[in-house]
């Protein structure tokens, strides 16, 4: 046994050292590899399915909203990105650039694309020229490179995968509606898919996108207190479509500029999962998301009709259209469990000889470790209630931590004394000055998250948090990733 427990040994407390508690979760669940490039991770099959269950879910919810997906180059002409000058400002200093094609080098320098609204805008320009032509809702998923300094796997890396949605519309209505639906998608996204609450809000000016008029966001809270962008929707009104002359010809007969909207969410989620539920014992997948939502381990697998048992067992659960999975294998059962726990499967299913002969098997529950025993014969529904009870309590179990790590400050003394003490969200009232909030940022290292959809109204009487003048938002603030 000693042997066994070398897998879990392997893994920092989180409350030890909770960043390399992340690496050592990544690493032994085998999620991402190192490379020789810099900057940039392997995304291993064990990973790599997570990204698809996501990818799909994704995907099937955007298309009930008339999404189509389309694929856009990868290369952007310098003279192109520099159409919207708050954009460009706003990714300069992360935009990778190639200057030569073969062994010649380019009459224009390109960006490998850090996101694409800008061949977007070029490609609209292009295909809109009626109010027949609109909407278009349109999706891409691809990756994108952004030259970090500081990178960690799935949470900020050089290259990382995710999808684009590029939008245009006849009137800034239209283009509003779009923004707030995509955003509502992401976030009952999180919460029913992943089992993640989130914060629904609007950005403040200093943390919006570059070009965009609004931009909404969805904020989780890790298990460490730090906050996590975890899904963005802008509304870019007008401006893209004037700097690349995006008109359309309305009913009406005149000439109209579309209105347009972006949202994206990226592989970022996987280490939001990997933090939010995550323990000392490694990941642990809500079953929704999990790419294996059971492993069957047949104990004593030598004895005869072990093996076979468990077989059928294995079948009925695929069956039942449970993602299963048989560890055959030759490792002792100890290793197995520590295995199974290790990369976060919600469910492991015990048949032994004893088992057998009593027709019944046990079920272990990846979330609590609670153990019951049901009878093989009703094994598969007895499985789809407890993957529907281990979902559920985990995202309970998330919003109670979340809950209880929402702070409130009234005044500034307070504030800087929770933010140094009591890592979590913070709410606080705010003038509106872009000093005040880059005070907070240099004395505390908070920012602005968002001010809140529900609850974002200030106090009556109530006054900004840092100069004391009359509050213009509730705010929700705090250290993030």
């Amino acid at each position: 046994m000693a042997g066994d427990k070398k897998l879990v040994e392997a893994i920092t407390s989180r409350d030890e050292d909770f960043a390399q508690w992340y690496t050592d979760v990544v690493k032994k669940a085998e999620l991402t590899g190192y490379t020789s490039v810099k900057g940039c991770m392997v995304i291993k099959p064990a990973g790599y399915a997570i990204w698809e269950n996501i990818q799909k879910e994704l995907d099937r919810r955007f298309k009930e909203t008339g999404v189509e997906n389309v694929y856009l180059p990868m290369f952007i002409p310098e003279s192109l990105l520099q159409k919207e000058k708050d954009h460009v400002e706003g990714f300069a200093p992360e935009v990778a650039w190639v200057t030569q094609g073969g062994l010649n080098p380019l009459q224009e320098r390109m960006c490998v694309r850090p996101t694409s609204e800008t061949l977007f805008c070029d490609l609209y320009a292009k295909d809109i020229q009626s109010y027949r032509d609109l909407p278009k809702v349109y999706n891409q998923w691809c990756s994108v490179v952004r030259w970090e300094k500081t990178t960690r796997p799935f949470l900020r890396s050089r290259e990382f995968l995710w999808q684009e949605g590029h939008t245009a519309h006849a009137t800034a209505e239209e283009a509003e509606e779009r923004t707030k639906q995509m955003l509502n998608i992401y976030a009952d996204f999180c919460e029913e898919f992943l089992a993640i609450p989130v914060v629904r809000g609007r950005k403040t000016d200093k943390e919006k996108f570059a070009g965009a008029e609004a931009t909404y966001t969805i904020e989780s809270l890790m298990h460490d207190g730090k906050a996590l962008q975890s899904g963005t929707s802008h509304n870019f009104g007008d401006g893209f479509a004037k700097a690349f002359g995006i008109q359309f010809t309305d009913r009406d007969n005149t000439l109209k500029y579309v209105h347009q909207t972006s949202w994206g969410m990226t592989t970022r989620m996987i280490g939001a999962i990997i933090m939010v539920h995550g323990d000392d014992s490694g990941l642990v997948l809500p079953p929704k998301v999990a790419p294996v939502q059971a492993v069957v381990i047949p104990i004593q697998m030598k004895k005869e009709g072990v093996l076979e048992a468990a077989e059928k067992v294995r079948d009925e659960l695929a069956k039942a259209g449970i993602r299963v999975r048989l560890d055959d294998s030759d490792k002792s059962p100890g290793w197995k469990f520590s295995e199974q726990e290790m990369r976060g499967f919600p469910m492991r299913i015990e048949l032994g000889p004893r088992d057998i002969a009593s027709g019944q098997a046990v079920l272990v529950r990846r979330d609590t470790g609670e153990k019951t025993t049901v009878p093989i014969e009703t094994i598969a529904d007895a499985a789809k209630d407890l993957l529907e009870e281990i979902q559920k309590n985990l995202f309970e179990k998330a919003k109670a931590f979340r809950d209880a790590h929402i702070y409130e400050a009234d005044d500034y003394k307070t504030f800087v004394k929770t933010a140094d003490e009591k890592p979590g969200f913070i709410k606080a009232h705010w003038c509106g000055d872009p000093a005040c909030e880059e005070k907070i940022k240099e004395d505390t290292t908070c920012t602005s998250r968002c001010i809140p959809f529900k609850g974002g109204e200030p106090k009556d009487g109530a006054v900004c948090v840092c100069c004391g003048r009359k509050a213009k938002h509730l705010v929700y603030w705090g250290k993030a990733y």
